[in-house]
């Protein structure tokens, strides 16, 4: 983790939501937040306008889906674009995290804590947030 203080928001991109989180990074933890609409990648720019004004944080970091051999997929190059959009309307630094598995292991958290019809109404996508910023915690150890 880094050794300053710092509050780090996640993003889990994906074309028709895009989950969100916020961490600090003494804590090394983060918690989901909404859930952004989107449409084909392209995000209500007026919702994460709202979260970044209201979370201030240092840094962002985006999920880049990648297929499991490490390949790209389509939505790859949107996270890309995605990102680089951030830089350009936030002035803040922006991450990209290796997502893998990211939603897997959220749905499977939501899953053994409410079973099968808590996985019908959770916020996956920011629970995948959340395992993003984590990780990114865990990678800057």
């Amino acid at each position: 983790m880094p050794s300053q203080a710092m509050t780090v928001m996640g993003f889990d991109f994906g074309t028709k939501r895009i989950g969100t989180a916020i961490g600090e990074s003494l804590l090394g933890s983060a918690k989901p937040l909404n859930t952004v609409d989107a449409v084909n990648g392209e995000p209500t720019w007026l919702q994460v306008d709202e979260l970044v004004k209201r979370w201030r944080p240092d840094l962002l970091v985006v999920g880049v889906p990648l297929k499991i051999d490490g390949t790209e997929l389509f939505t790859t190059h949107l996270a890309r674009r995605f990102i680089k959009q951030l830089r350009r309307r936030f002035k803040l630094p922006v991450e990209p995290v290796d997502e893998r598995l990211t939603t897997k292991a959220a749905r499977e958290i939501v899953f053994e804590e409410g079973g099968y019809k808590s996985l019908q109404k959770a916020e996956i996508d920011s629970i995948a947030a959340k395992l993003i910023v984590e990780q990114w915690f865990e990678n800057k150890e």
